[in-house]
């Protein structure tokens, strides 16, 4: 992975991804004490930046593995993210989701066209399912994180930001990036470290689920105890990827973590600040941004993702209405 393939990633979704937008706010700006600015992905297509990943592996395959057709394993984002891009692209697409993925998640990709298979992501490996899953039916498998061309995908984000910060005048900074298995981080990292080497990628995670952040320290894999019991149901991934991880290792700064109740507080400011929706994992980094980060230097917020239920949506703004 390099800087050529996140360019050439680039050239494939150009005209189809969306170049989102460089947000800021400067009441939000007094709350944190420093200047935010927010990489608004909850904007790009299917709520998500799972989507450049997504088109940019399945652009990349042959004409005949296109027509094989995709298989992914996902907690929502990647799964719309595939189902969207094979739908576009004419290619049939399986979709693995654990059972207690969001309703609208699951109904976002079903309604791409997509077919769901769901298991249950405490006792069942889906790893193990999807590869089993695409060796049997003869397909392509896309892997939410651990895909060269995914990674290339998401790096494109990083292209963005580090022209967007060329025209703020911004050369040095902290971007803060929600982080699962590490396919957002490793694609920024990995173009930022070409593009504008001023800019630090610091991967932030859910609290008790900040598998990324001890393996930096630990400098190996660490595994998360558990694989559920955050709200951030986005970024739940047991340890970081193969091939994200020596990526993260060689071009991030030290990890962050945040509470669900952190996570909860940043949704309710960026719909009141940026006037943007974002989902608890979406949200991690913003959340770091206001309460864990470090210096008051500007930060840069990759705000991931805003595919959030109605219910957990208006859970976040009691919550702040109520500890204003």
């Amino acid at each position: 992975m390099d800087i050529d393939a996140i360019e050439a990633a680039a050239t494939r979704l150009d005209g189809h991804a969306v170049r989102t937008p460089f947000l800021n706010a400067p009441l939000l700006d007094q709350i944190a004490g420093r200047r935010i600015f927010v990489k608004a992905e909850c904007l790009q297509k299917t709520g998500s930046f799972k989507y450049r990943g997504a088109r940019s592996a399945i652009s990349a395959l042959s004409a005949a593995e296109q027509a094989a057709g995709v298989l992914a394993f996902s907690s929502g984002n990647h799964a719309q993210g595939v189902a969207l891009a094979a739908f576009e692209m004419g290619v049939p697409a399986t979709i693995v989701m654990p059972s207690d993925a969001p309703e609208l998640k699951i109904a976002n990709t079903r309604a791409y066209q997509a077919e769901v298979i769901l298991y249950d992501r405490v006792t069942e490996d889906r790893d193990q399912i999807g590869t089993d899953l695409a060796a049997t039916r003869g397909v392509s498998l896309i892997k939410p994180f651990d895909n060269p061309m995914v990674i290339a995908g998401q790096g494109t984000t990083g292209l963005e930001i580090a022209e967007q910060c060329r025209a703020s005048g911004i050369e040095t900074a902290d971007v803060l990036v929600c982080c699962g298995g590490g396919g957002l981080s490793a694609g920024v990292a990995l173009a930022l470290a070409a593009k504008a080497p001023g800019l630090r990628v610091r991967p932030v995670e859910p609290q008790r689920f900040d598998d990324v952040a001890r393996s930096l320290v630990a400098g190996k894999h660490q595994t998360n105890a558990q694989m559920a019991g955050s709200i951030c149901d986005a970024v739940l991934t047991p340890t970081p990827g193969q091939l994200t991880f020596p990526i993260l290792k060689a071009h991030c700064g030290p990890g962050l973590a945040v509470s669900d109740t952190d996570a909860l507080r940043a949704m309710a400011l960026a719909f009141q600040y940026l006037k943007i929706v974002l989902e608890p994992g979406g949200a991690l980094a913003l959340a770091a941004a206001l309460v864990r980060a470090d210096g008051d230097d500007d930060v840069i917020v990759v705000a991931s993702g805003g595919n959030v239920e109605a219910a957990l949506f208006e859970q976040a703004l009691q919550h702040h209405r109520e500890t204003q």
